[in-house]
C-alpha cells in the first residue's frame, strides 16, 4: 500500500532513480558507485519501483522526440547545437517536459540506445540494434550497413553523390564505379574509383581498411594511399601510418560474427553492446587489463556473455530495461 508520506517522496526518489539510470548507463562505473546504486535501491521499496519507472521513460521518450524531430525543423536545429553544450547535471537527468527546448537537452543523450543521438536524426540511411542492410546510392554503388550505423547522403546537381558516415560502421563497393566516389567520416575524407572499402567512425576514431583496389585517405594532418588489405586510422588531431589489415576481422560483422585477438575486456563489452539492447556496465578496475580472443557470432551474444562471466568469475546482475553489471 502506498501512504500519503510515500506519494510525498515520489518526486525527489524518481529524480534520484533517473540520475541513477543515467549513471549506470555512462559506461562508467566504479565498484563503489555500483555498491552505492545497490544499498540506495534496497533501502525503501519505492527506490526499486522509481528505478523501473525511469527506464520506462527513457522508452516513451523515443516515440516523443521522434514526433517533435518530424513535426519542428526548428527544434530538432536547437537539438544539433545543443551537442556543444555541457551535460546536464545529475539532478536535472531528465528534465521537465517533453517539448520544444527541453526536449534537446534531454534527447542529445541517447542512454540503451534507445534512439539516435541528435547527430545521427537527419540521417538519410539507418541501422537499429542489431540491424544490418544493405543500400544502392545509384547503379554502381552499393553500401553495407552495419548495426548502429547512420549515414547521410551529400553532394548535390553539380558534385558526384557521396556519403557522409554520421556514426556506425560501412562498407562501401565502388568496383564498378566510373567516377570517384567520397566518404567523409570526422574530420577526413575518403576517395574511391574501383574500389571496395570497409570505414569504421566510433567515439571519434575512424578506421579505415581498403579491401580491393586503392583508395585515398584525406586528414588535415596528410593523406594515405592505401592498397588492397592495408588501412590507416585517424582522430581529430592525427592520423597513423599505413599498416597491415586484417580483413577477415575487419569484416567479420558481414558474416554475423564477431573476432577478437588479445583484445582488452572492456573493448570486448564495448563492441558486444553495439549489438545487444540494453547496456552492459563492468564494474570497478580489477579485469580492465584482462584480454579475449574469440570467435563470437552475434545471435550468440547472450550465450558469450555468459562464457566471459564464467571465464572471469565475475558476477552478473540484471536491471530492468537490458542493463547487465558485471563484477
Amino acid at each position: 500500500m502506498t501512504t500519503t508520506d510515500d506519494c510525498s517522496k515520489l518526486p525527489d526518489v524518481l529524480k534520484d532513480a533517473q540520475a541513477w539510470v543515467r549513471k549506470l548507463t555512462s559506461g562508467r562505473v566504479s565498484e563503489w558507485e555500483a555498491e552505492a546504486f545497490r544499498r540506495w535501491r534496497d533501502a525503501d521499496p519505492l527506490h526499486q519501483s522509481a528505478f523501473q519507472e525511469a527506464a520506462h521513460q527513457w522508452r516513451l521518450l523515443e516515440s516523443a522526440v521522434g514526433g517533435v524531430l518530424h513535426s519542428n525543423p526548428a527544434v530538432a536545429q536547437y537539438h544539433r547545437k545543443a551537442l556543444h553544450r555541457p551535460r546536464v547535471g545529475r539532478r536535472a537527468f531528465l528534465g521537465t517536459a517533453i517539448g520544444g527546448a527541453t526536449a534537446a537537452g534531454i534527447a542529445a543523450y541517447s542512454p540503451f540506445g534507445l534512439w539516435p543521438a541528435a547527430p545521427q536524426w537527419d540521417a538519410d540511411y539507418r541501422t537499429a540494434v542489431g540491424e544490418q542492410r544493405e543500400v544502392r546510392i545509384d547503379e554502381r554503388v552499393a553500401v553495407a550497413m552495419n548495426t548502429r550505423t547512420s549515414l547521410r547522403r551529400t553532394g548535390d546537381s553539380r558534385q558526384a553523390a557521396g556519403l557522409e558516415l554520421l556514426e556506425g560502421e560501412a562498407q562501401v563497393d565502388v568496383s564498378s564505379a566510373q567516377q570517384f566516389f567520397r566518404m567523409t567520416a570526422g574530420v577526413g575524407r575518403v576517395s574511391a574509383q574501383a574500389a571496395e572499402f570497409e570505414v569504421r567512425y566510433l567515439d571519434g576514431r575512424t578506421r579505415i581498411t581498403c579491401m580491393q583496389g586503392q583508395v585515398l585517405v584525406e586528414h588535415p594532418a596528410g593523406q594515405r594511399q592505401l592498397q588492397a588489405r592495408q588501412l590507416a586510422v585517424y582522430d581529430s588531431r592525427s592520423i597513423s601510418e599505413i599498416a597491415a589489415a586484417d580483413v577477415d576481422s575487419a569484416m567479420a560483422w558481414r558474416r554475423g560474427e564477431m573476432v577478437f585477438t588479445k583484445a582488452p575486456l572492456p573493448a570486448v563489452l564495448d563492441e558486444i553492446n553495439r549489438y545487444r539492447p540494453g547496456r552492459v556496465v563492468l564494474v570497478g578496475d580489477a579485469m580492465r587489463d584482462k584480454t579475449v580472443t574469440a570467435r563470437i557470432r552475434i545471435v550468440d551474444i547472450e550465450t558469450a556473455l555468459l562464457q566471459i562471466q564464467r571465464s572471469f568469475d565475475l558476477s552478473a546482475r540484471s536491471l530492468p530495461a537490458g542493463l547487465l553489471l558485471l563484477s
